[in-house]
């Protein structure tokens, strides 16, 4: 497979906590999406960086359990990941410290053992995982429908 490649830029105006910024992708998935310091800090409204890398890894994630349970011989009906992003203040700047996957699987003729093996071997193989593991603990929970 070559390589693929995507991008997204951002834009910001002004200052920190007054300012705002833009997000856009070029699948235009995300068009001049804004972001600002109170929907990053203060829960208001809006997407944030943060929010983006749990979007982002809740979904590589979840294709990455359906590939390997297909390469299993299963046949999941639906995955549902919800990926939580946690962000701390840490020697005066901020940090994602943490991933907290948890991860529901509609999959027949598989015991929750199985599932759950399985799931953990899903993580090692998702590129966004990959791309976290070493610098933000991820903590992946696994469960049937």
């Amino acid at each position: 497979m070559t390589a693929l490649h995507r991008s997204a830029s951002a834009t910001w105006t002004g200052t920190v906590k007054q300012g705002q910024g833009q997000i856009s992708a070029t699948s235009n998935v995300l068009s001049n999406t804004p972001y600002s310091f109170a929907t990053r800090f203060e829960n208001q409204s809006g997407t944030n960086p943060e929010e983006l890398i749990a979007a982002a890894h809740a979904a590589c994630y979840s294709m990455a359990l359906t590939l390997t349970l297909s390469e299993k011989g299963y046949q999941p009906q639906q995955v549902q990941t919800q990926a939580t992003c946690t962000i701390e203040s840490q020697n005066g700047g901020f940090k994602i410290t943490t991933m907290q996957l948890e991860t529901q699987g509609d999959v027949s003729g598989i015991d929750a053992e199985t599932f759950n093996q399985i799931a953990q071997e899903a993580e090692q193989i998702c590129p966004v995982s990959n791309a976290l593991r070493g610098n933000v603990t991820i903590n992946l929970k696994a469960s049937l429908k």
